[in-house]
């Protein structure tokens, strides 16, 4: 194996780390965002109220993004002992 295949093998798997993990994360901020405006403007300054609204987004979002993330998994785990087998064999 070389450092070129070894770099481009981390560059694709930080990639599908990013890709993967962007929805959800992009959801979780959008939701706070919404609770921390919210209790701005009703002067609420209960800490632990946007940690529910939070976790039953991202719950939404992985029944929602589930099928897409795990065949993305599953797309970059394949291409990696194709690669791998290469090397090998």
């Amino acid at each position: 194996m070389s450092s070129e295949f070894v770099l481009s093998l981390a560059e694709r798997g930080i990639y599908t780390i990013l890709l993967i993990t962007g929805p959800l994360l992009i959801l979780a901020l959008a939701v706070g965002l919404i609770v921390s405006i919210f209790q701005a403007t009703t002067q609420i300054q209960e800490q632990t109220l946007a940690f529910i609204p939070k976790i039953v987004a991202v719950l939404v979002g992985l029944l929602f993004f589930g099928p897409w993330m795990l065949s993305t998994i599953i797309e970059f785990t394949m291409d990696i002992f194709e690669n791998l087998t290469r090397f090998v064999g």
